[in-house]
């Protein structure tokens, strides 16, 4: 005997689970629905099946292909319009014609005894035999009536409570003889229940109904989606669970990563290759899908999670159903009820209530709170470039295939012949993604100049040296698991806010240049690259004393691309010194802030056991470095800026130093006491550049560990603010502690707030509105400052839904009302 299965189906009901997915593919317990079918006709001896199609057809017959795999055979027979339950097995009839079938659909979940009811079928010589079951509710089902005999008496289909008369309904499974084909009418949609079995029953065929035991749910809801994930968990319907159960409920399937300080909870299930964190906490009738990452911290309680879905760490997911390719970041919650479509992206600390539907390809920002469905409104972040490049979670938001694009983009934006120099940090993240850039890059008719593994500054240099870019990849600073694409210009500076904007447009576009088969550029590999640099940092900056002075100094690399240029850098400078973690680490291409604290801390003690004059540690690729005196004490990145321009400005008498307008105003002090004077920036680093490069320029710096020695180069540098900081202290015969000593402590204290998108722009307005008569500086943000000198600074994130305060004051008191009494603006206009 052939069976039938009916997948043709929209399942409009379990939208947007359906927007972009046949319904018989949604999976229950991580297989779909049709493939728990097709195994329960496989059971009973039904190999040879014939699928009847229609919505998203192609999925369907990609997904099963001819049933090899499930040692089938399977034929499908294509719906080009929607022909109804009769008309679709009709439209199947050349495949069916020469003995009895049997109807099941695609989308129910059962484990019924099929060969019962066959023999039932045959016992009875019935012409159509229908499958009956008994539920609690029957409104949404055909009610059918049978006598004593098993014949059927009456149906009733979608009945109100007033026309109730019967628990048994009508499951869709039946048993048929080819003969009632002569009741189909072809190409038109016709139904059994309604119009079929009604004048079978006027005709007094033999009609039958069989009273089935076991499960059967009709998944056509998402209550019914979620409850059927839950009873096969539970063990309620005999189907095949494909893992090994570890312990009882909890089922693991091959290649799933689960930490042993996660916290399961069964009866539950994780998909192949998933990977759950220590601290992750899955309870009972959560189904996580194949390739899912689970974060630590994060907490799924009857939450349904289809593959290859990221769900970040603290996120909070109940009772909902999240679909495939999507990524759930940090901190997000989703209540119960709640269902997210394919490919959507729920922005960091969300909310998303109850029952509220997100349609696929969808990203909810950062900070939402969404109460109300998602159908058409797509709000994304409006560019690529953040603070730090193109940044994201490696694998998640980073992916090769966007790598290509990128490139491709950047690619089209510079002449074809043009050469752009590629560098990576040392995490294999970079490595991977580097290639696919130089790929792309040569394919878009790009030539190549590959420097590997070097430091930024290095890579920075060296595209400056006749490239007319380039591009870093690295990981992001403190989050191991995030990598940033960084853009050079020909000057090795990043990216102009025009020359990101050019990129964007083509990105989006995806307007993006190809090669003809001799245009693929070159690539290549340049020698003496870490010589190159050292010779010209010793040659422009002023190294005059050093040898003579008897300094000692303690560096620390950080394991990082940093000790590739240290060696020979401390052997030409003639510096006593003592390196150490010299050596790369692959497995720690960045650190945690913790880590770097401790780091320092560590240094301290080997400054002040060895009576070195200072000591520094440089980040993993080289960009920053950070302080501590001769006494062992740390030396914060803000106040290690005010101690350099000190030094700085202290030696060259005049010029104009660089400084975002974050930095504290005692900076103002301090330039103007040495005879120099400050240039306020935006915070951008391209800005900080673009002055640096003035030729009056003595000194440029964040704040946060990066300056720039304008002498050699208008990018931050650690290695050469390290070389200059050491003819500095050379030549002024003064300690860190003494210069830090002389300057007045800075009270500037800094917060974000969550800030929709949507409200970004009425946010500054209502900031400008109440600053009144007080002078505001808008060279960035815009900046408050009051009568008595204190300021605050509003400042809206580029890539984020946040907003950056900063406030100054004489005491951090003081500070402290200021940052409050603007937070306070700044809250009252995002609600």
């Amino acid at each position: 005997m052939k069976a039938v299965v009916m997948a043709g189906g929209e399942g409009t009901r379990l939208r947007p689970m359906t927007s972009s997915m046949p319904k018989p593919l949604l999976p229950v317990a991580n297989r779909p629905i049709m493939e728990h079918v097709l195994r329960l006709l496989k059971r009973h001896g039904l190999n040879e099946t014939v699928v009847t199609v229609q919505f998203l057809a192609s999925l369907v017959k990609n997904y099963f292909g001819d049933g090899e795999e499930l040692g089938m055979e399977l034929s499908y027979a294509n719906e080009e319009k929607p022909l109804g339950t009769a008309g679709s097995v009709k439209n199947a009839e050349e495949a069916l014609k020469d003995d009895a079938f049997l109807v099941i659909s695609g989308d129910a979940l059962t484990d019924f005894d099929l060969t019962e009811l066959i023999n039932f079928h045959k016992e009875k010589g019935a012409l159509v035999t229908v499958c009956l079951t008994r539920v609690p509710n029957p409104l949404e089902f055909g009610i059918t009536i049978v006598d004593e005999e098993g014949k059927v008496e009456r149906f009733l289909e979608k009945p109100t409570w007033g026309q109730v008369f019967s628990d048994t309904v009508n499951t869709g499974i039946y048993v048929m003889e080819p003969e009632v084909f002569d009741y189909v009418e072809a190409d038109v949609p016709v139904d059994w229940s309604g119009d079929v079995f009604p004048q079978l029953m006027k005709e007094g065929k033999p009609v039958y109904g069989y009273v089935a035991e076991g499960y059967w749910e009709d998944v056509g809801t998402h209550e019914s989606y979620v409850k059927a994930q839950a009873d096969v968990l539970e063990g309620k319907v005999d189907v095949e669970i494909d893992g090994f159960e570890l312990s009882p409920g909890v089922w693991v399937a091959e290649g799933a990563e689960v930490h042993p300080d996660a916290v399961l909870r069964g009866p539950l299930y994780i998909g192949d290759y998933a990977k759950v964190e220590a601290g992750a906490e899955i309870r009972e009738h959560t189904v996580v899908g194949s390739n899912v990452v689970v974060k630590s911290g994060a907490f799924l309680h009857k939450a349904v999670v289809h593959d290859n879905v990221y769900v970040g760490q603290q996120s909070n997911l109940r009772g909902c159903v999240v679909g495939k390719n999507t990524d759930i970041m940090r901190a997000a919650r989703i209540e119960d009820g709640a269902v997210i479509g394919d490919e959507c992206l729920v922005g960091e600390e969300s909310i998303i209530q109850g029952n509220v539907r997100v349609y696929p390809f969808k990203t909810i920002e950062a900070g939402a709170f969404v109460n109300t469905s998602v159908i058409w409104e797509s709000r994304g972040q409006a560019h690529l470039f953040g603070a730090r490049g193109v940044s994201g979670i490696l694998n998640v938001e980073i992916t090769p295939e966007l790598a290509v694009r990128l490139a491709g983009a950047y690619a089209t934006t510079l002449k074809k012949g043009s050469t752009v120099t590629t560098a990576r940090d040392h995490s294999r993240g970079a490595r991977a993604l580097k290639r696919a850039v130089i790929s792309a890059l040569q394919a878009s008719a790009i030539d190549v100049r590959d420097l590997e593994n070097v430091p930024l500054p290095v890579a920075r240099q060296q595209t400056a040296r006749g490239s007319a870019g380039g591009i870093m990849i690295r990981t992001t600073p403190g989050v191991p698991d995030s990598v940033d694409i960084m853009f050079f210009d020909g000057r090795g500076a990043d990216l102009s806010q025009g020359s990101q904007r050019k990129l964007d447009r083509v990105f989006a576009r995806q307007e993006y240049r190809r090669a003809f088969p001799g245009e693929i550029g070159d690539l290549h590999f340049p020698a003496s690259v870490f010589d190159s640099y050292t010779g010209s940092l010793l040659r422009n900056v002023d190294i005059t004393g050093i040898a003579e002075s008897g300094l000692k100094v303690v560096v620390d690399a950080s394991n990082g691309s940093a000790g590739l240029v240290l060696p020979s850098l401390l052997g030409k400078l003639g510096v006593d010194s003592l390196t150490i973690n010299p050596g790369l680490d692959e497995s720690r291409p960045t650190e945690t802030a913790d880590a770097r604290r401790s780091g320092l801390v560590r240094l301290g003690e080997i400054v002040a056991s060895a009576r070195a004059a200072f000591g520094v540690r440089f980040d993993p690729v080289g960009e920053r470095l950070s302080l501590v005196d001769e006494k062992g004490r740390i030396i914060e990145d803000d106040r290690a800026l005010l101690v350099m321009l000190d030094l700085v400005a202290a030696e060259r008498r005049s010029g104009r130093v660089a400084l975002p307008v974050t930095t504290t105003r005692i900076a103002e002090q301090v330039a103007a006491y040495h005879g120099t004077q400050v240039e306020w920036t935006t915070t951008s680093p391209d800005d900080l550049t673009r002055v640096g490069r003035d030729d009056s320029t003595i000194f440029g710096g964040d704040g946060k560990g990066a300056f720039i020695v304008p002498e050699f180069s208008s990018v931050f540098d650690g290695t050469a603010a390290f070389v200059r900081l050491i003819g500095l202290v050379a030549r002024t015969q003064l300690t860190l502690s003494q210069i830090d000593a002389r300057i007045p402590r800075a009270h500037v204290l800094k917060r974000d707030l969550a800030t929709p998108w949507a409200v970004k722009g009425l946010v500054m307005r209502r900031v400008v509105e109440a600053a009144g008569d007080r002078f505001v500086d808008t060279t960035d943000g815009v900046r408050v400052v009051e009568t008595d000198g204190r300021w605050v600074m509003v400042l809206p994130d580029p890539a984020e839904a946040v907003t950056h305060l900063w406030a100054e004051g004489p005491d951090d008191a003081s500070a402290q009302a200021l940052l409050d009494e603007w937070s306070a603006v700044v809250d009252s206009a995002g609600r």
